[in-house]
């Protein structure tokens, strides 16, 4: 259960900031930051923890209510996680104080939220509260219109449904925090996120105690992005066949010919694919060269659309324009 700080004496908190061995004092004055977490359906445990776990952590490092946050969901009943796993909340869609930061926590239903929702989050940004979204829960944002000109991170297997549904480039950074609102893409990139959060808050010191606390090796900035283009392994060892394998990614809905592909490994690896000296072309400067280099790159179209159809979009429907408003 939720413990409610406001109004309360220090004291009758300690039940959500146990001491611990660690201690990171926190001078000045204390304002407790309340965060609401809404809980959609299937929304995933991961992210969901991954958020929620460091705000109770520098609240038992600080040994001060830092941080409050209470749980919501659609009708203020238990929901079900993609997991099978159930939590109990402490309300429905009421009102929100202008001071609380909401935080969407979605899932494998990236459509899970109904108009009701998309009303109450428009209703707190009118206020001037906070907003803010981990894993699939940018997608909520995205059809309230929240957005702004701020594009959210989203989890690189939901960024072209994503791209798709909203005519908006998600990021592929691990988090993302904007002006009109922040977001990250799910997974533990939500420690990284409230890390960063907590730093802006009461400085680095508590944010890295926090971190090592959770055995997060450090904390990652927002600009790393979610997955390598391809392995360290082929990039030392074969730069030139990354290169391409990374522009065949990068042009799926319209293959590069065997002749661009040629060209753009010869200008990364000239010295082994000299057309002008055959005896060093070597077997993957002949490989990417293939007329059948382009197969795999072909078979992975129908695999996106498969992926941008189960998160709501039909086949053969156009993209929006703009933040879709539902």
């Amino acid at each position: 259960m939720t413990l409610h700080l406001e109004g309360r004496r220090f004291i009758e908190a300690r039940a959500i900031i146990p001491r611990g061995v660690a201690h990171v004092p926190v001078t000045g004055s204390v304002r407790t930051r309340e965060f609401a977490f809404l809980a959609l359906p299937h929304f995933t445990l991961l992210a969901f923890s991954s958020a929620i776990e460091p705000l109770r952590i520098a609240n038992q490092l600080s040994q001060q209510p830092l941080y409050g946050w209470s749980l919501f969901s659609m009708d203020g009943a238990p929901v079900e996680s993609s997991a099978g796993v159930r939590i109990a909340v402490d309300h429905g869609l009421k009102p929100l104080l202008r001071e609380t930061t909401v935080i969407v926590c979605s899932g494998t239903d990236a459509q899970a939220a109904d108009r009701s929702v998309l009303s109450w989050l428009r209703a707190h940004a009118r206020q001037g509260g906070g907003i803010g979204a981990i894993c699939t829960g940018a997608y909520t944002l995205a059809r309230a219109g929240l957005l702004g000109k701020d594009a959210p991170a989203v989890h690189w297997e939901n960024g072209p449904a994503f791209r798709e549904l909203f005519d908006v480039e998600p990021l592929q950074q691990l988090y993302v925090i904007g002006k009109t609102h922040f977001s990250c893409a799910g997974g533990e990139a939500g420690i990284d996120m409230m890390l960063a959060l907590i730093a802006e808050d009461h400085g680095k010191a508590l944010a890295d105690a926090v971190a090592e606390m959770c055995l997060h090796g450090r904390h990652r900035e927002a600009d790393v992005m979610q997955k390598a283009i391809y392995p360290r392994a082929m990039l030392t060892r074969h730069p030139g066949v990354a290169k391409v394998i990374a522009a065949m990614k990068d042009n799926i809905s319209s293959p590069l010919s065997q002749e661009d592909r040629a060209a753009i490994f010869s200008r990364s690896a000239r010295p082994v694919c000299d057309s002008r000296k055959p005896r060093r072309r070597t077997r993957a400067c002949r490989q990417v060269e293939a007329p059948g280099a382009g197969c795999q790159m072909r078979l992975r179209r129908p695999q996106s659309w498969r992926k941008r159809v189960r998160q709501g979009l039909r086949a053969g429907s156009k993209p929006s324009h703009g933040p879709a408003r539902v």
